[in-house]
């Protein structure tokens, strides 16, 4: 996939480059970003040295991630970070974090809603998973906000630091955001009719 550009009515959301790293690392100090999100604990500046450099461009090269830096504005500050992570054929994982200082005021919402329309419109996407912590409230509510669909509790679902966790799944289709899926969706009869 080429590196590419989205834009927001407040946002400009473009792959990491070599000199965000010290926003990066500012970020992931954060004891929230730590505490919920997979970024290694403690976080050393050769973590935000690594996923600069090497990282995003390796993911953007081979199609395995996208990952976005949000800033407000054109050269404005970091305010959030959002992938794509490439989990093989068909499956996607939407994931992020937003800069504390810049929480509780819609940025991390409109930078997914603008990253999955992307996902499904020029990447392919056919089904965006989202998953998140048991107890990620704030995460949960950016992915409700977008319109992803609660399927469920994973058990064990996600390992952090050694230790297997439960997580929380939610989807989003093409159609959730009014776009023309890729493939038809035929859903599954539960009504038990045969």
């Amino acid at each position: 996939m080429e590196p590419t550009t989205l834009k927001t009515d407040r946002l400009d959301l473009r792959p990491f480059v070599p000199t965000d790293e010290d926003e990066v690392y500012a970020a992931c100090l954060d004891p929230d970003v730590q505490r919920w999100t997979l970024v290694p604990s403690p976080y050393e500046r050769a973590h935000a040295h690594a996923f600069v450099n090497e990282v995003v461009p390796n993911g953007w090269r081979e199609d395995t991630a996208y990952p976005f830096a949000v800033r407000l504005g054109a050269g404005g500050p970091l305010v959030a970070a959002v992938g794509v992570h490439v989990h093989g054929e068909d499956s996607y994982e939407i994931g992020y974090w937003a800069v504390k200082e810049h929480r509780g005021q819609g940025y991390m919402t409109e930078a997914v809603a603008a990253v999955a329309r992307w996902a499904f419109t020029e990447v392919g996407a056919v089904r965006l998973e989202w998953r998140a912590e048991a107890g990620n409230t704030g995460s949960r509510v950016v992915a409700q906000k977008v319109g992803f669909r609660m399927e469920g509790l994973l058990r064990a679902g996600l390992i952090r630091n050694g230790t297997a966790r439960d997580c929380w799944i939610g989807a989003l289709l093409p159609s959730d955001l009014g776009l023309t899926p890729a493939f038809p969706y035929l859903p599954a009869d539960v009504s038990g009719a045969s």
